[in-house]
């Protein structure tokens, strides 16, 4: 499915994630500035793969109007268990509209592999985003120390059909 908005700098493409974009995606969850200070170590050694693109639905949203195809985010749908596992969007892309064309995919995917609902475990600070687009809060999933020293709020999109 291609998706087309019309944000403040021109359209958007979503198009499948490919193995040559795993470079571009890993650089982009390590570079987020969400994830500065305390959170830095969450992802300083993340590495999405070409594995893990080929094994879950990884779509990436690209800059349309540009030649490049310069990536803005990525996100990745699980099936089993139903999980939006990864979301980011670029911080010059952030405010742009760009999370929720990926969200509103994400659920026309789900929706199409006959999903009726979507857990997603949130960083923190991302939780006001995922409420603005209808995530529902349904719980807290407690700090596992090393690797998570916080508590992140879980929630639910729940998938019309």
């Amino acid at each position: 499915m291609n998706a087309g908005v019309t944000p403040r700098s021109g359209a958007t493409t979503i198009r499948r994630a490919v193995a040559r974009d795993a470079k571009r995606l890993t650089r982009l969850v390590r570079g987020s500035r969400a994830y500065e200070g305390q959170y830095a170590a969450m992802v300083a050694d993340y590495r999405v793969g070409p594995d893990y693109i080929e094994t879950h639905r990884v779509f990436v949203a690209v800059a349309a109007d540009e030649d490049d195809g310069r990536v803005l985010g990525f996100y990745s749908l699980v099936l089993a268990p139903p999980e939006l596992d990864l979301l980011f969007v670029t911080d010059r892309a952030q405010g742009r509209g760009i999370g929720r064309l990926l969200v509103a995919h994400m659920k026309s995917e789900a929706r199409a592999a006959g999903l009726d609902r979507v857990r997603v475990v949130s960083h923190p600070p991302a939780e006001g985003f995922y409420r603005s687009v209808d995530a529902v809060h349904t719980g807290t999933v407690s700090a596992n120390p090393p690797a998570v020293v916080w508590d992140r709020p879980e929630l639910e999109f729940l998938i019309s059909t």
